[in-house]
């Protein structure tokens, strides 16, 4: 069948059968699944508990710290050549974390220098964020290698099954009351679920292993603007001008990053040290 074919559709067909011979087993993503379904919901259960301690547009932008730590967790542990450490994707993280800086320090004015609990909630969310992001993509390189749709199926599954018991224990101890929602509570918690759950998560999954894990994590820096406007619009909430300043090196370090991911061995601030050394060492070279 194969000699039939012309060129081009035979080399798309072996490309086919290659990828379908390397793709995961439905037992091996449900293994895989089994592993990450704890660290997945302990990281969106701590953003989950930071957004009930504090404002939306904070905890989205401390939330974006997991960039630092994915960096390092992806030059230890590297799936590909765009998880190389350099020292500009560095630098872009630290630019990040410098407009973190600003906004941590105005919630930390408001809350009388005591570390908001929000602030602790989204820093541990972050670290669990990073550590789901760069070991699931150690674990499977590339994205032709998994269903996205049933790992994920998997996830939930899984998730069902193990975390049930604790709704009782929670009302048990009074950390969470538990009560059957109402119709209009049960149609916004589907909605969140499709959209801002399943749809997001998979998306922004696919954009890691189309990337990279540090490129996936800093995307969600692109919430930033969205968040202020919408607390702004809904909830009437005026932000200090320091969350303003904050938000802009999140920006710049995105687009930074965005770049030294896609030429994988540029990195343009180790280039200009080497240039300014060998410039220095030919000045004295020249006074000597």
């Amino acid at each position: 069948m194969m000699s039939r074919l012309s060129f081009s559709a035979s080399v798309r067909a072996e490309q086919l059968a290659m990828q379908a011979a390397n793709k995961l087993s439905v037992k091996e993503v449900m293994k895989i699944s089994s592993i990450f379904c704890l660290l997945w919901f302990a990281g969106n259960y701590s953003y989950q508990i930071a957004l009930s301690n504090t404002e939306a547009g904070v905890v989205n932008i401390i939330s974006s710290t997991s960039g630092l730590f994915t960096l390092i967790l992806a030059a230890i542990f590297p799936s590909s050549l765009t998880d190389k450490f350099t020292l500009s994707k560095l630098a872009s993280v630290l630019l990040m974390v410098a407009g973190v800086v600003f906004v941590s320090l105005e919630d930390l004015n408001l809350e009388s220098s005591v570390v908001p609990v929000g602030v602790v909630w989204s820093i541990a969310g972050a670290i669990l964020y990073a550590c789901y992001m760069v070991f699931l993509k150690h674990k499977v390189p590339t994205e032709d290698r998994m269903d996205f749709t049933m790992f994920f199926g998997f996830v939930g599954f899984f998730n069902t099954i193990i975390l049930w018991p604790g709704f009782p224990l929670l009302d048990v101890f009074g950390w969470e009351t538990f009560q059957l929602p109402n119709l209009q509570h049960l149609f916004y918690m589907s909605v969140n679920g499709l959209v801002g759950t399943v749809l997001s998560e998979l998306l922004w999954l696919w954009g890691c292993f189309l990337t990279s894990s540090l490129m996936a994590t800093l995307s969600l820096s692109l919430t930033i603007p969205l968040t202020m406007f919408v607390d702004i619009w809904l909830k009437g909430i005026k932000y200090s001008l320091l969350i303003y300043i904050g938000a802009i090196p999140m920006m710049t370090s995105f687009i930074a990053v965005s770049l030294l991911t896609h030429y994988e061995s540029w990195d343009p601030l180790m280039d200009g040290m080497k240039y300014l050394h060998r410039k220095c060492w030919r000045r004295n070279h020249m006074y000597r």
